[in-house]
């Protein structure tokens, strides 16, 4: 069911918007070769419980799982293009990975969810190429959520960006609605048609995520039950905002 927030959810979302951007820019400068991934998790949680909140993705269930999230953020790397566990298998970052750092806070009762992708050290112009394409599309699909317009107008912005730079649109995934729950309606495409879908309405909260690869763009879950990757092995980026549906340009809430 779509929900519409209120005035007092809205300063709320404002509030707990800021403090999940601080946690990940603080996050991100901490990537480099040679880490082991389960610190950056360490540091995460760390950092929630330093600001007094929650994180909304450590033991969240999803319909279909088999059991919680482990992790308090998803840290993806390379192939693994979203929902990346990060404190269950040792994982070093090496020169030159893309290393997509994923994650949702709490924060009194109201869920924001955001996520960026890094190059650790230096990395090679393909993998530029990519985190520039998928950074470029979370901003068009995020100046395409205007108030009245509908969800295949951001999808239709998103596609085209991955085909303005030969890149894949990573199939089967998607944005989603936010704020009561990790995951809410609407669906948010990252692949679409103008006009169509459902209307984005003003009080709506949504998180768009575009997840674009260098290959073909199908792929296949991981054993640990979470991890999605690509089929072929190419690489993949992510970014996602969460957002606030006016009657005219959105509110950018976790910039």
């Amino acid at each position: 069911m779509i929900t519409i927030k209120t005035a007092s959810d809205i300063e709320k979302l404002k509030e707990g918007g800021k403090r999940l951007s601080d946690i990940l820019s603080r996050l991100e400068k901490l990537v480099a070769p040679g880490v082991e991934v389960v610190f950056l998790n360490d540091e995460a949680q760390r950092m929630v419980e330093e600001y007094g909140d929650e994180s909304a993705f450590l033991n969240y269930t999803p319909d279909g799982a088999s059991r919680p999230y482990p992790s308090s953020l998803c840290v993806s790397i390379n192939d693994e293009i979203v929902h990346g566990i990060s404190n269950e298998k040792q994982k070093i970052i090496k020169e030159g990975d893309i290393v997509s750092l994923d994650m949702g806070l709490t924060h009194q009762g109201l869920i924001l969810d955001s996520a960026r992708s890094v190059i650790a050290g230096k990395g090679n112009k393909q993998s530029e190429i990519l985190l520039r394409a998928t950074n470029e599309a979370l901003w068009e699909g995020i100046y395409a959520a205007v108030g009245r317009s509908r969800v295949g107008d951001i999808g239709f912005a998103v596609q085209r960006v991955a085909k303005k730079y030969n890149v894949s649109v990573a199939e089967d995934l998607a944005g989603h609605g936010v704020g009561y729950e990790v995951h809410e309606d609407p669906y948010v495409p990252n692949k679409g048609k103008k006009g169509t879908g459902e209307q984005l309405l003003p009080g709506m909260v949504i998180a768009i995520e575009p997840m674009f690869c260098l290959g073909k763009g199908a792929i296949k879950p991981d054993s640990d039950g979470y991890t999605y990757k690509t089929v072929d092995g190419k690489r993949s980026a992510h970014f996602e905002h969460t957002i606030l549906i006016t009657d005219g340009e959105p509110v950018v809430l976790t910039e």
